[in-house]
This record gives C-alpha cells, sequence and structure tokens, in this order.
C-alpha cells in the first residue's frame, strides 16, 4: 500500500470515528434524564406533565431547529456547524447541572440546538463521504448512538446516589461523550478541504415537501419517534408503578436502550443488499408491537418485553434513517429531507411524553399510554410500508 493510500485509510478512519463520537452525542444528553426525573420532580415540585417537559423541551427546539440546520451548512460548511452543535451540547450539559429550575430547560434548550445540527446534517455528511457505505455508517452510528445513550441510563442512579451533587453530577457526566467528540472532529473543521466539500444548495429542482415519499419517511420517523420517546420518558414510571423499585426501573431502561442498538448490526449486514426494505418495516414493527402488549397485560416480565420493544423500536429507527439517504439522489436532497423528517417527526414526538404525563395524572395508570402506543405501532407500520418501497425523490 502506498504512503497516500494509507494516509487516505488513515483519514476516513478519522471521519468515521467523528461520525460515531457525534452519533453518541445524539440520545444520551436527553435519554439520561428519565432515570432521574423522579429525583428532578421530587427536588422542583413539578408535576407529572411538567417533568414530561424535561423532555418535550428539547424534542420542540428540534422540530423548530432542523429546517434551518440545511441551510445554515450551506454557509458555513457542515464540519463547522457540526462543531457548532457539539459545543451547544455541552454549554447545554453543563447549565443544566446548575441545580436552579431556569438553568435547567436553559441547558436543555441548548442541548436540544445541538442535537438538531447533529440529526440533521449527519446523514447528509454520510450521504456526501460514504454514499456506496450509506446502510454499513448509518446502522454503525445508530448503533453507537443506542450504546451510549444506554450507558448514560444505566449509569445515572448510580452516579446521582455515589456523588453529593446527586442528579446535577449525574446529568453532568454526560458531557464526556461530547468532550471526546469535540477532540476528534476538530481536525475536520480546520482541515484545508472542509469549504471545499460544503454542501452546495439545490438548484432548478422541487423542494422535496412537494414529494408523497417525502413525507411517507417522514412520518415512518416521527411517529416511531413519538413512541420512543414516551418510552424514554415514562418506562421507569411504568415499572415503578409495577412494582419494580428506582434502581432495577432504571437498570430496565438502560436494557432498553441497549437493545435498541443491536438491531444495527444486523440491518449492518442485510440493508444494503435490499432495494425494498418493506419486509424488514414489518419485522421491526411487529416486534415493537409485541414489546408493548407484553409491558401491558405481563408486566411481571418486564425486562423481556423492554428489550423486545427496544430491539424493534431501534431496528425501526434505523430503517428511518437509512431511507433519509435511500430515498434520495446525493447528498443535498439528503440534508433538506432529514430537516424535513426531523422538523415534523420531531414536532410530534414532543407531544407525547407531557401528553402522556397529563393522561397519567387524570387516569393515575398506565394502561391507557402503552394501549395508544400498541395502535401507534400499527400506523408506524403503514407508513413504512409505502417509504420502505424501492424509490427515490426525483431531483428536478
Amino acid at each position: 500500500m502506498t504512503t497516500a493510500a494509507s494516509s487516505h485509510g488513515f483519514s476516513r478512519f478519522w471521519i468515521v470515528l467523528g461520525i460515531l463520537l457525534i452519533a453518541a452525542n445524539l440520545r444520551g444528553p436527553m435519554t439520561a434524564v428519565a432515570p432521574l426525573l423522579d429525583d428532578i420532580q421530587q427536588y422542583f415540585s413539578l408535576s407529572s406533565a411538567g417533568s414530561g417537559m424535561m423532555t418535550s423541551l428539547p424534542l420542540l427546539v428540534l422540530a423548530i431547529i432542523s429546517p434551518l440546520c440545511a441551510s445554515v451548512a450551506f454557509r458555513f460548511g457542515l464540519e463547522r456547524v457540526l462543531m457548532a452543535g457539539l459545543l451547544l451540547i455541552l454549554a447545554g450539559v453543563a447549565t443544566r447541572s446548575f441545580g436552579t429550575l431556569s438553568a435547567l430547560f436553559t441547558g436543555t434548550a441548548l442541548i436540544g440546538v445541538g442535537i438538531a445540527i447533529g440529526n440533521v446534517l449527519l446523514p447528509g455528511l454520510v450521504k456526501r463521504d460514504f454514499p456506496k457505505k450509506l446502510a454499513v455508517i448509518t446502522s454503525g452510528y445508530a448503533l453507537t448512538m443506542g450504546i451510549a445513550a444506554a450507558i448514560m441510563s444505566a449509569m445515572a442512579i448510580p452516579l446521582s446516589r455515589f456523588f453529593e451533587a446527586g442528579w446535577r453530577f449525574a446529568l453532568l457526566s454526560a458531557g464526556v461523550f461530547t468532550l471526546l467528540a469535540v477532540v476528534v472532529w476538530l481536525p475536520r473543521v480546520f482541515g484545508k478541504n472542509t469549504a471545499e466539500k460544503s454542501l452546495a444548495p439545490a438548484t432548478g429542482s422541487k423542494p422535496v415537501w412537494r414529494h408523497p415519499l417525502a413525507w411517507q419517511v417522514t412520518f415512518f420517523m416521527g411517529l416511531n419517534s413519538f413512541v420512543y420517546y414516551i418510552f424514554i420518558s415514562w418506562l421507569p414510571a411504568i415499572l415503578q408503578h409495577a412494582g419494580y423499585a428506582a434502581e432495577r426501573a432504571g437498570e430496565i431502561h438502560g436494557l432498553m436502550q441497549l437493545s435498541s442498538a443491536f438491531p444495527g448490526i444486523i440491518l449492518m449486514a442485510v440493508l444494503h443488499r435490499l432495494k425494498d426494505q418493506r419486509g424488514l418495516v414489518l419485522i421491526a414493527c411487529f416486534t415493537e408491537l409485541v414489546g408493548i402488549l407484553g409491558l401491558l397485560f405481563f408486566p411481571s416480565q418486564a425486562l423481556v418485553w423492554s428489550l423486545v420493544f427496544g430491539f424493534g423500536n431501534g431496528a425501526t429507527f434505523i430503517l428511518a434513517l437509512s431511507f433519509i439517504g435511500l430515498r434520495t439522489v446525493n447528498a443535498t436532497q439528503a440534508a433538506s429531507l432529514s430537516g424535513l423528517a426531523q422538523c415534523f417527526g420531531y414536532l410530534l414526538a414532543a407531544f407525547g411524553p407531557s401528553l402522556m404525563g397529563w393522561l397519567h395524572d387524570i387516569s393515575g395508570s398506565w394502561q391507557s399510554t402503552l394501549t395508544i402506543c400498541a395502535f401507534l405501532t400499527v400506523t408506524i407500520a403503514t407508513f413504512g410500508l409505502l417509504a420502505g418501497r424501492a424509490l427515490q425523490i426525483p431531483d428536478r
């Protein structure tokens, strides 16, 4: 192998590592809050609906910021804007740990802005730099998202109990992944080819929102996110209501997220071989539905059903991410579709935690929440069957 080839391979290794580390920050800083919601709720005397806003707020920010990310990347470049997103996440993680209610919500909003940038632009970056490895890289970074989120959730309760700062230290610890990502991504920001490889705005083509396929991808992702963030916010509370101790509920919550990462291993091997993904959609949604129904009717086996749900939901999420690249013809179009899907998807998801918290406050039970999620999974499968067809959005 020549020196140039070796250097190129080494450079691509660092690009992939940077992508994976950015992905590690796109769920964990939000999902690590869930096991600590009871402590935060008591500390600030919040209602269940108010606690649900801890998850809903960053999702609302995601919905608002997502449509702007692609146009900002057109002007300043993907690498620079992704770095800005990481720095916003880092600032948000630090701010929300100050111990005041205003700092908690301000930091949470900053985290939402940073995650929105990463969520929208990462698929475009993968489409641009790894067009022939799209399914592999996408599955890999989705796997990393799940593992990092699982680690943060599983460690939240132990860290809050071990250190005097309690939940504040547990939330602050999420910044470790962000610092690593910043360090690895710095060479990409100041590299000599960064400006040359910026996204170019599309000219002479219809906006992606005018194509039905774009909306099918959007609702497939959005409704799945709606269900996912309900579980992220309230699974520990659902389990404690069923008789589980807080520590055990936190462990199961983390394991659920870990199980959502494992479909990435399978899909890395098969996704790129299939032009039509409708069969995979059905398998993923059916698995997700089985997990929800198991929690509803057999809560004594909550660990099993949480793992089943996590696996199915994770597979559905990876498929949704992959559709952003598979259903578009270039990186610019992928970034635009990502912005659309993230905007409307997270706008839907933002209402889930607070709505289900309010429903619980009224009914005193989580059965209605699980029943609604089961019906929504069938709807997700319907949109997935449309989005999974071997089609692409035309670039004209």
